[in-house]
């Protein structure tokens, strides 16, 4: 019997972020699935990704009771990124990133520990939502 070579696992694992195209203002800019609620570790793969375009993103807001705490600021790719907390109902499963002088973008948080039959389309209707309009419930993760 033969075994079956697999390839080598990524060093860094891929970015599950999914972005809005350019185009009118929305409330949602995009998707992003993270594997952990540690910000610590998952936020320099998310600021690493984004469109060069944004800018340096100087602060970042999350759901300060979905998210492991942290520092109030961290260093990544030799800046310094302000971390807030905010326990806001109208928005525990976002991320909002600021950049001075480039805008704001809001981005759907999808759960860790969400399949990826359910991750999909809510990444999907999130990079899809135009004009403002918001593509799910108020609780985008479905129960079960």
């Amino acid at each position: 019997m033969t075994a079956a070579l697999q390839p080598p696992l990524p060093s860094h694992p891929v970015l599950r972020l999914r972005l809005a195209p350019d185009g009118p203002p929305r409330s949602i800019d995009g998707a992003w699935w993270p594997r952990s609620y540690d910000l610590l570790a998952e936020l320099p793969r998310l600021l690493a990704g984004l469109p060069r375009e944004w800018g340096h993103v100087t602060n970042v807001t999350v759901n300060g009771a979905t998210w492991a705490a942290g520092p109030g600021r961290i260093f990544v790719a030799d800046q310094v990124v302000r971390l807030r907390r905010n326990v806001a109902a109208s928005a525990p499963h976002t991320v909002v990133l600021l950049a001075p002088g480039r805008g704001r973008w809001d981005l759907l948080v999808v759960p860790p520990d969400t399949t990826e039959e359910a991750a999909e389309p809510l990444m999907a209707a999130a990079a899809d939502a135009i004009g403002g309009g918001s593509p799910w419930a108020p609780d985008p993760i479905p129960p079960g």
